[in-house]
């Protein structure tokens, strides 16, 4: 198969893809804000499943592996940490393997609650801590239709895709 050679701008895309089991006793923080609501995401940081999987999608595009290689759940420097460090930090390393960010798009899945109300604070948060203008982060929110551990309110899932260019 030919391939593109190293002068020519390639668009490099990434998917991402994280979960989280809803449970009592913890913040639900969604987008990088923290939502009044009566569970929240059970895991080692603060369990965000939308900048989870936002992390994931970049560091897919840029060929650097995942989430886990970078902060393994092992490590006891990573709990509770807010998952918008993390994420400050994949675009650090993007940034250093000469990449710039055109776009991400993700999308949460959970029944409840809505987060449309929320979705420019969560834009917003996201691009802060990648250093990018809002317009660079598109985020919605769809249910599991009653249907599935998401529909039955056992938890939440986020997608996305995350395009760079090589700079």
């Amino acid at each position: 198969m030919k391939s593109v050679d190293d002068h020519t701008p390639v668009p490099h895309t990434g998917f991402g893809y994280d979960v989280h089991r809803l449970v009592p006793g913890r913040p639900l923080v969604l987008g990088g804000v923290t939502i009044a609501f009566d569970k929240g995401l059970e895991g080692h940081s603060d369990a965000d499943v939308i900048v989870h999987a936002v992390c994931d999608a970049l560091l897919g595009a840029a060929a650097l592996g995942d989430i886990g290689k970078h902060f393994p759940n092992t490590d006891q420097r990573y709990r509770g940490i807010s998952s918008l460090v993390l994420l400050a930090e994949v675009g650090r390393l993007v940034e250093a393997a000469g990449y710039a960010l055109v776009n991400i798009d993700a999308t949460l899945v959970m029944e409840r609650p809505k987060i449309l109300p929320h979705a420019p604070a969560m834009c917003a948060a996201i691009a802060g801590a990648l250093g990018v203008p809002p317009g660079r982060i598109s985020l919605k929110a769809t249910t599991g239709e009653g249907m599935g551990f998401a529909g039955r309110g056992e938890g939440a899932a986020a997608y996305a895709v995350a395009t760079i260019v090589h700079v």
